[in-house]
């Protein structure tokens, strides 16, 4: 499915999963549903055997086993006043990516590694809310620090095995396992419980469980690289705004890339990606009090809306085909879109409905 299929997908229902240390009782109560496979009848003298390229359980475990081996010594702990969230090495220079809503605020952190060493002190480079991205630096490259092997977003396919690694409730180096269940995903990070609101595009849905406290952590495949860092779980109103179990997102990989480099290098983003009207707006609502569109607050002097001849009024109620009617679903419609694409606005003025070509700015 492509990004364009599925904007809005769970508008309002996405929410940040960083914060929050839980004490939590753990009780494990297992048991082996297998019952005995024998029928009554005759007997089969030519049954199949399995294919011998199959793999087996012991294989596939191994597989898991040896993916941890590699990866979790890359994946840290990052704690901040007021919650916890995790981390990717990033390079030998003591690098590490992570979420933007797990830093918040804040320029220092106390940083553990899976290997249990003493915790280390870290420095904010630079955040990156409009991507949810952030970067900081240890302020002492211990020995041995293992940078994570990063993939590549363009083999990474749905039904793909997938572990996600974290610290998830302060539980420090645990993982979990699912498929890769979609790509393309367009999906708004709510802005409440520290969240930066962002709107993501081309996300990758997991059915791994992603709790609080895997923020910033890492989305492996089988071949011990990183597809992409956890950020998102759904959650559902109708459960009273819990989380919706086996659906999160990862920002995928090729954009952690690209955010992470820039940061590293200038020590901000030169170049997002992203683009935008080059307008500030609000949501306004209809006479039944329901969004209606969003009507532009300020124009950027010489940025896309005004080269188009938009100017501060007029309310924007669709770009191209995708009906706008919130703020969000206008970040939603843009959010697959680059700079320098020519896009049709519909808006409103006085009343009347007009449309205008406009080449997209950027963030």
């Amino acid at each position: 499915m492509d990004a364009s299929h599925s904007r809005g997908l769970a508008r309002r229902l996405l929410l940040p999963v960083t914060a929050g240390v839980c004490a939590l009782a753990l009780v494990s109560g297992c048991s082996d549903g297998a019952s005995d496979s024998s029928r009554s009848g005759p007997s089969r003298s030519d049954s199949s055997s399995p294919s011998p390229s199959a793999p087996s359980a012991g294989d596939l475990q191994g597989d898991y086993q040896a993916v941890i081996r590699n990866v979790l010594p890359s994946v840290v702990q990052i704690e901040a006043s007021e919650g916890l969230g995790s981390g990717i090495v990033y390079d030998t220079k003591g690098h590490i990516v992570t979420n933007a809503h797990v830093v918040g605020n804040e320029k220092n952190f106390k940083v553990t590694t899976a290997t249990g060493e003493k915790v280390q002190a870290a420095t904010l480079v630079a955040s990156y809310p409009e991507q949810d991205l952030a970067v900081i630096k240890l302020d002492h490259v211990p020995s041995g620090l293992k940078p994570a092997k990063f993939g590549d977003s363009e083999k990474v396919e749905v039904g793909q095995i997938v572990l996600a690694m974290g610290s998830p409730l302060g539980l420090s180096s645990s993982v979990t396992q699912g498929i890769v269940s979609a790509l393309g995903r367009t999906v708004s990070e709510s802005s409440a419980g520290g969240g930066t609101g962002a709107t993501i595009a081309n996300m990758v849905q997991t059915s791994a469980a992603i709790n609080p406290g895997n923020s910033g952590g890492a989305l492996v495949n089988l071949n011990s690289e990183v597809i992409g860092i956890p950020t998102l779980a759904a959650t559902d109103p109708e459960l009273g705004g819990s989380a919706a179990p086996g659906i999160g997102f990862a920002i995928p990989v090729s954009m952690v890339k690209t955010v992470a480099d820039q940061i590293i290098k200038s020590g901000k983003v030169t170049d997002s990606g992203r683009a935008a009207l080059n307008i500030s707006g609000r949501t306004v609502v209809d006479e039944n009090y329901q969004p209606a569109g969003v009507a532009l607050v300020s124009v950027t002097r010489d940025g896309a809306a005004e080269k188009a001849g938009l100017r501060v009024g007029d309310i924007v109620v669709r770009i191209d085909d995708l009906p706008v009617t919130t703020i969000t679903s206008l970040s939603e419609a843009l959010a697959s879109d680059k700079p320098g694409q020519k896009v049709t606005v519909t808006y409103v003025r006085s009343g009347v409905e007009k449309t205008a070509k406009v080449t997209l700015g950027e963030i």
